[in-house]
């Protein structure tokens, strides 16, 4: 599709310009807020001294989304319990782009929490969006040499933290079918066939509805905790949905929502993630537009 010469530049690359906020900050109401602010000087800009758009705008978002992080980290460690990314209700067109969606997959965006601010925009700006060094050291104020350092340490560091097998998108349906058919008949046998022995589970309440306040870890308890909520638990709806560019589960329990994010590797679930704090919940009816 040709794009509409006429259009400003930021509308043209929003989607983009999103995505980059939202890998940095993994939360997609900070994303939204940094795009704002970006759009405001953005706004105030000579576009005549503009030479390439796209590469201004994602420097104008890299360096808001920074400050934005910065102040987070302090928050974050305050937070009640595990802290995990805002999933994103997207759609299946997310998983045909590869890259993208492991990077904007839950997983990776709760390894890209160990990062400190720098190493995560590099690390986002380099591996993700492909960007030369030198583009990225004028979004973060660094010479190119000191970015090429920190990219590589940023992809050791992601290298020993994310999983090492890659799937295809087809057993990953067929796995979580399998565990959220488990989960909602309740079967302990059924639960701890479809789970990796080393299972790790993490929640996130936010300390606004319950949920467990450290990883759990082993399949056994596990999944005596998920079939003693489904024994206890009022009746709810569970439903297979895309998010963060995989197939994943929706709960619906008094109306309220939960989201279930699973990694799978070997025909088996190695990491579970449940969000459960309701302001982390308000983007699983909207497909995202994410691109790179």
């Amino acid at each position: 599709m040709t794009e509409d010469s006429t259009a400003d530049p930021f509308v043209t690359h929003r989607s983009l310009l999103f995505t980059v906020a939202y890998e940095m900050l993994g939360s997609a109401a900070d994303a939204e807020d940094v795009l704002q602010e970006s759009w405001l000087r953005w706004a105030g800009v000579d576009r005549s001294q503009v030479r390439e758009a796209r590469a201004y705008l994602v420097r104008i978002v890299t360096r808001q989304a920074l400050n934005r992080l910065r102040t987070l980290s302090r928050s974050r460690e305050e937070y009640v319990g595990e802290w995990l990314p805002e999933p994103l209700l997207t759609s299946p067109d997310v998983a045909e782009d590869v890259e993208l969606a492991e990077s904007v997959s839950i997983a990776m965006l709760t390894v890209l929490e160990t990062l400190g601010p720098t190493e995560r925009a590099v690390f986002v700006l380099r591996e993700v969006f492909e960007m030369p060094y030198g583009e990225i050291g004028e979004a973060i104020g660094k010479s190119a040499a000191t970015v090429r350092q920190v990219a590589r340490r940023a992809r050791e560091h992601v290298a020993a933290r994310q999983p090492r097998v890659r799937v295809s998108r087809a057993e990953q349906r067929t796995v979580v079918d399998r565990f959220l058919l488990a989960l909602r008949t309740g079967q302990l046998q059924d639960l701890l066939e479809v789970m990796a022995p080393d299972v790790v589970l993490i929640a996130d309440g936010g300390g606004v509805v319950a949920a467990v306040l450290a990883p759990m870890h082993g399949a056994e308890p596990v999944a005596k905790l998920l079939t003693r909520a489904n024994q206890v638990a009022v009746p709810f709806e569970m439903t297979t949905v895309w998010l963060n560019g995989a197939p994943a589960g929706r709960i619906e329990m008094n109306g309220e929502p939960t989201a279930v994010s699973l990694v799978v590797e070997n025909g088996q679930v190695t990491r579970i993630y449940i969000v459960r704090n309701p302001q982390k919940l308000t983007r699983l009816d909207e497909p995202a537009e994410l691109a790179r």
